[in-house]
């Protein structure tokens, strides 16, 4: 089940902190839950994509997209992903996310998120692809940009995100179904 109550309390917290720049990283403090694991007692990888949500939700709520989301009907999606998990992280541990938009082109914004145990050792960390939706489809970044009054150009898409999209283009779509 999607955890909407999760996310409302991280609306909430967050609410009056300071708003971010475009490029800004947002901070956020979490516990593994019972209802988090797997069956070796630790963060599901399922739900460590649900908890990323999270992060870019409220991301979105402090750079002011939200806002915009709703005046002009947009949408939020996903478009890809590449994950890596390094630590575990255990039931009712705490962990620190960092959320940040690193670029974007003609189509899709690029968002990199990371999981911190207290003890400083980064636990996971996944770069995506997102894009926001209208009712004629991806709405391009270049408009997006404008509806946040942003007027500066993307940043430097770093190069592990420039081979990874150029590994993605690489990939056949659809995949291959088997036998």
């Amino acid at each position: 089940m999607y955890p909407v109550i999760r996310l409302a309390w991280q609306l909430f917290k967050h609410r009056n902190d300071a708003p971010l720049p475009l490029t800004g990283t947002h901070a956020s403090r979490h516990y593994c839950l019972p209802w988090d694991i797997d069956l070796w007692r630790e963060l599901n990888n399922g739900r460590t994509l649900t908890l990323y949500d999270m992060g870019r939700i409220t991301l979105a709520g402090r750079v002011g997209l939200l806002p915009v989301l709703k005046r002009k009907r947009w949408g939020l999606t996903m478009a890809g992903a590449a994950v890596r998990y390094r630590r575990r992280i255990r039931m009712f541990e705490a962990f620190e996310m960092r959320s940040r938009a690193i670029g974007w082109d003609s189509r899709f914004m690029y968002l990199e998120q990371s999981m911190w145990k207290l003890s400083g050792e980064c636990a996971g960390h996944v770069v995506y692809r997102g894009a926001v939706t209208g009712k004629s489809g991806i709405v391009s970044p270049d408009e997006v940009m404008a509806a946040l009054g942003h007027v500066e150009p993307s940043p430097a898409l770093p190069d592990w995100v420039v081979a990874w999209l150029a590994a993605e283009d690489m990939r056949p779509w659809p995949p291959m179904q088997g036998d």
